[in-house]
C-alpha cells in the first residue's frame, strides 16, 4: 500500500501532545478528599467503569488517527507485467582429449572447463543450451535444451575416454553446426573450447567455419593451456608420474574461425583467466527482453473514513450511557 499525500501522515504525531494534555488534565480535574489512610479502600473492588474509564479517550485517539490516514489518500497498486523473451540458442563443443588432463588449470583442464560451463549454464535460463564432445571422434551428449537440470547433470558426468583420443577440431565444430543450424532463434552461437591442434577428422576446421558462416552462427573459441610447458600426469607401474609437456593450441585457425563468422578468440591460460571469458561472451551474448507494464491504483481511504466514522459513534454513545459522567 502506497499513499498518494505521504505528508499527512506527519499530523499523527498530534495524538502524542493529546495524550500528554489527558494525563494532565486527569490530575487537575480529579476531586480529591483529604483522610488519615486509604487502607479502608484497597479492598473495594473496582467496577467495569472504573476499568473502562479512559476508552472514550482511546477510541477518540483512533478515530482521529483513521481520519488522518484517509486524509493521506491510502492506495493499492496493481501492476500487470508482460514480458517477451527472446532466447539465444548455444552450443558447447568441449574438447575431452587426453591433454585435456593437463593440470595447468585446476584440478586440470577439462574439470575447470566442466566447472565454468556449468557456472555459464546456470546463469542463462531463458536460453537454449546443448553440448557437444570430440576428441578423435565427436558426438552429441545432449541436443539444445531449456531443461538445464538434465544438461547439467550431463555435464558433470563428461570425462576422458568416452571417445577415441585425438583432436578432430572441424569434425567437433560440425557436429555442433548440424545441431544449431535449423533453429529458429534469432542468434545462435557456438563455444569451442579445446587445448590442441586439429590432427584427426575427415573435416577441416576452417571449413567448418564456412559452414557455421553460411548459416549465421557466431563462434566463439577459447584455446586452454598455459604458455610453455604444462606438467600432466603419466600413468606408470610405480604409480602416476608428472612430465611437463608442450602446449601447443593452434591460435592462427582458432582465431580465423572466430573472426569468419564474426565473434573473438580467447586464450585461457588458469581458471580465473576462464571464468572471466564465459563472463565476457555471457555479455555480449545477452537475452533480449522486452516489458511492457501497466501499473493502475485504486483508492482505499474509505473504510478507514468508515471505520473513524463507526468509533465516533462508539464514542458518543459510551459518553452519553454507560460511561456518562456527571459534573
Amino acid at each position: 500500500m502506497t499513499f498518494r499525500n505521504p505528508e499527512y501522515l506527519w499530523f499523527l504525531l498530534l495524538i502524542l501532545p493529546m495524550i500528554i494534555w489527558y494525563i494532565f488534565k486527569q490530575y487537575k480535574t480529579d476531586a480529591t478528599l483529604q483522610v488519615s489512610s486509604t487502607g479502608a479502600f484497597n479492598k473495594l473492588p473496582k467496577t467495569k467503569k472504573v476499568l473502562l474509564f479512559h476508552l472514550v479517550f482511546i477510541i477518540r485517539c483512533a478515530a482521529i488517527a483513521l481520519i488522518i490516514i484517509a486524509i493521506a489518500r491510502p492506495q493499492l497498486s496493481n501492476t500487470h507485467r508482460s514480458e517477451t523473451t527472446e532466447g539465444i540458442d548455444i552450443m558447447l563443443s568441449v574438447d575431452i582429449s587426453g591433454t585435456m588432463l593437463a593440470e595447468d588449470l585446476k584440478p586440470n583442464r577439462l574439470e575447470a572447463a566442466k566447472t565454468v560451463a556449468m557456472e555459464f549454464i546456470a546463469g542463462r535460463p531463458n536460453d537454449n543450451i546443448g553440448l557437444v564432445l570430440f576428441a578423435g571422434e565427436s558426438f552429441t551428449q545432449c541436443p539444445l535444451t531449456t531443461d538445464h537440470t538434465a544438461l547439467l547433470n550431463l555435464v558433470q558426468s563428461v570425462e576422458y575416454g568416452l571417445i577415441e583420443d585425438g583432436t578432430a577440431i572441424g569434425l567437433g565444430l560440425a557436429n555442433a553446426i548440424s545441431r544449431i543450424k535449423d533453429s529458429q532463434a534469432k542468434s545462435k552461437v557456438i563455444i569451442l573450447i579445446t587445448d590442441g591442434t586439429n590432427n584427426r577428422g575427415d573435416i577441416a576446421p576452417l571449413t567448418a567455419a564456412e559452414m557455421a558462416k553460411t548459416f549465421g552462427i557466431r563462434v566463439y573459441t577459447i584455446g586452454v593451456g598455459k604458455m610453455g610447458m604444462a606438467p600432466y600426469p603419466f600413468n606408470t607401474p610405480m604409480g602416476i608420474v608428472y612430465n611437463d609437456i608442450e602446449v601447443d593450441i593452434d591460435e592462427n585457425t582458432l582465431t580465423s574461425i572466430a573472426e569468419l563468422t564474426g565473434a573473438s578468440y580467447f586464450r585461457a591460460t588458469d581458471n580465473n583467466k576462464l571464468r572471466t571469458i564465459y563472463q565476457e561472451i555471457d555479455k555480449l551474448e545477452k537475452t533480449k527482453l522486452r516489458v511492457n507494464e501497466y501499473n493502475t491504483k485504486s483508492e482505499e481511504f474509505f473504510p478507514f473514513l468508515f471505520a473513524a466514522f463507526i468509533l465516533l459513534l462508539i464514542e458518543i454513545f459510551l459518553k452519553s450511557t454507560v460511561l456518562r459522567r456527571l459534573p
